[in-house]
């Protein structure tokens, strides 16, 4: 998925979640993480293949974000991180997620390592950069955002 795409959806999921419009700005900003830790694609056509064949390999690995969003929350669950630093803790987790929805989101667009490094796994339901992507990113978006804010229209 393009970048703006990544930070629609992954936002939109956030607030439908939380209702919390400062959990789902935490989430966009790592929600581009993976494919920042790669680096921009290299303009060379050469250059371009060999760094495409390294494309979404262990940046694109979900067991190290699930482990640091583990190691977060029993941290917490066993009270070594203080109230004081649950605000700072909190951004790291909802970043972390952020980075994670990323991937997930990828998996809908191509083959990421999800559980094993070894075997990427997903399903093609449509190319990036297509018309594709994008009605599925503003639906999703919308009916998300729609379902956050009815829920203040039912009161």
């Amino acid at each position: 998925m393009k970048w703006v795409n990544h930070m629609m959806v992954t936002g939109a999921i956030v607030y439908a979640a939380t209702a919390d419009p400062l959990l789902a700005v935490y989430s966009i900003a790592g929600s581009v993480l993976p494919d920042r830790l790669e680096g921009k694609p290299p303009k060379n056509k050469k250059a371009y293949w060999q760094w495409r064949q390294k494309h979404r390999t262990w940046t694109h690995w979900t067991v190290p974000y699930l482990t640091i969003i583990a190691v977060i929350l029993l941290l917490h669950h066993l009270a070594i991180i203080s109230p004081a630093f649950w605000p700072i803790a909190t951004i790291a987790l909802f970043f972390t997620l952020g980075a994670l929805l990323h991937i997930i989101e990828d998996s809908l667009c191509g083959k990421v390592p999800l559980i094993s490094y070894n075997k990427k796994i997903g399903i093609k339901l449509f190319t990036v950069n297509s018309l594709g992507e994008y009605f599925f990113a503003v639906s999703l978006t919308l009916f998300l955002l729609f379902y956050q804010f009815q829920q203040y229209f039912d009161k």
